[in-house]
């Protein structure tokens, strides 16, 4: 009987589920959408300052906001998965309804992300009361924010989570006995939720950074899609880990490292320095 050799596949590369071509449609829509996405984030932002609390916007507002600069820091990096879950696994469509069904999940994605939402303002409010009170307080709270962020790259939690971030087949296989109705959206939903247990400690860094801070939004966009894509993502999480201890153990000394949690001057002290200019 002649010898058979079988050679093992090639191991798949962290967030690369599906050939290039198939991913390049979906995956050019996606970014495209992103692109959107942080033009209006960044427009936003050039007419509001950066100041502790909710800035003034009321929660509606807020939420709104939010969503856009989730769309702007986290679709590119989730745009293999979503693509993977329609074309490869969840239904195989194509044209229009193919678009339809990873704008369903992208919906539940981001709905994930707005329940986020909602504990983020109540942070930032609460944030925003206690630094009015006392302003001096903004210089813990920004040392707390840091080091809560730092421990949690080290934690139990951002392992699991990064890990079924950077290879989801398994719980894609998993959501295909999900009954059919609404079935994008509940798995958008799912993912999204393990998504934001890997990354809430880098959004906690904004509250001392600042929360329109359009840099400081760009460098956790970026570390989060090279979390999640790059080879040696699990180095850069304990690397920036690392970092955020270090801010941690500065920010109360540090003023320029709390940009976030301080208060805009008085109405009059602008009207005056903009009379000596």
């Amino acid at each position: 009987m002649p010898h058979v050799h079988l050679e093992a596949p090639a191991p798949t590369r962290p967030g690369v589920l599906l050939p290039r071509r198939d991913l390049a449609v979906g995956g050019t829509l996606m970014v495209l959408i992103a692109v959107l996405a942080w033009v209006l984030t960044i427009g936003q932002a050039r007419h509001m300052g950066m100041e502790p609390g909710t800035m003034g916007l009321a929660l509606p507002l807020f939420l709104l906001l939010w969503v856009v600069m989730m769309a702007a820091m986290m679709l590119p990096s989730v745009a293999p998965v979503a693509i993977t879950w329609v074309r490869g696994i969840g239904r195989r469509s194509a044209g229009p309804a193919r678009a339809l069904h990873i704008a369903e999940f992208v919906s539940g994605y981001l709905l994930a992300w707005t329940g986020f939402g909602l504990l983020a303002y109540g942070a930032l409010a609460a944030t925003g009361s206690l630094v009015d009170g006392n302003p001096d307080v903004g210089r813990w709270i920004g040392a707390g924010a840091f080091l809560l962020a730092g421990l949690h790259q080290f934690g139990p939690l951002k392992r699991v989570c990064l890990r079924h971030c950077r290879n989801p087949m398994f719980q894609l296989l998993r959501y295909s006995r999900f009954r059919p109705w609404a079935r994008d959206l509940r798995v958008g939903a799912h993912h999204g939720l393990y998504c934001v247990g890997c990354c809430w400690g880098l959004m906690l860094v904004l509250i001392p950074l600042g929360f329109m801070n359009v840099a400081a939004m760009a460098a956790v966009a970026a570390v989060i899609f090279l979390e999640k894509l790059w080879r040696q993502g699990p180095w850069l999480t304990w690397a920036v880990g690392i970092a955020f201890l270090v801010l941690a153990a500065l920010a109360p000394f540090q003023d320029w490292l709390l940009p976030g949690l301080e208060n805009a001057p008085p109405m009059e002290e602008m009207n005056q320095m903009t009379g000596l200019l």
